[in-house]
């Protein structure tokens, strides 16, 4: 094989391999958006090739399996929405206002991510796979943060502070006021218990 052959081989090989990385991506994209608007649980298989444009075969040649699928979506969706950046509420000092700060913080990742946060963290409840990717990509941070927002707190501020940090209670307060709003009214609240 010449100098030339050989260049014009792995021209071709580089090629193929950026348009198997585009197809591969191009069907994250599709599951992330099924993901966010009918739920990890109900995407199925044709809805992401069909959506992707590529064939069942293409699809299951880049995803054997919907562990990796799953794996591949997460690590999209929080690589371009990351969680908050818990760590620099080690800087606010214990209290009140350190709770305000980390409330904010969620209750901002939960505005800006409303429609896929709802649809995960739904289908986490019955279903299993889904469980494991909230387990697995966004329940530590959410540990560390009531870990950092907790300290020196009693037990039953400790308590108040887990349902301030569910979307369930983000949401129901959203309808009423801002993410600035609840975080100060949640964080009144659970500082002023004894």
């Amino acid at each position: 094989m010449t100098h030339s052959e050989a260049n014009k081989r792995r021209y071709r090989l580089g090629r193929r391999a950026q348009t198997q990385e585009a197809t591969r991506l191009g069907i994250v994209e599709a599951a992330v958006e099924l993901h966010c608007t009918v739920g990890p649980a109900r995407t199925t298989v044709s809805q992401i090739a069909e959506r992707a444009g590529v064939q069942r075969h293409t699809y299951y040649a880049h995803f054997p399996d919907e562990r990796s699928l799953f794996l591949a979506c997460s690590g999209l969706a929080l690589e371009r929405s990351p969680l908050p950046d818990i760590t620099q509420l080690r800087s606010i000092p214990v209290g009140r206002e350190r709770l305000c700060r980390g409330l904010e913080l969620f209750y901002d990742w939960y505005e800006r991510n409303a429609q896929h946060a709802g649809c995960v963290l739904r289908d986490a409840e019955f279903h299993p796979l889904t469980r494991e990717m909230v387990e697995l990509r966004i329940a530590p941070t959410f540990r560390r943060a009531e870990e950092i927002m907790g300290d020196s707190l009693n037990q039953r501020a400790r308590a108040l502070l887990g349902v301030a940090l569910d979307f369930a209670c983000w949401k129901r307060l959203s309808e009423d006021t801002s993410a600035a709003g609840a975080a100060n009214l949640m964080s009144d609240a659970i500082a002023s218990l004894p």
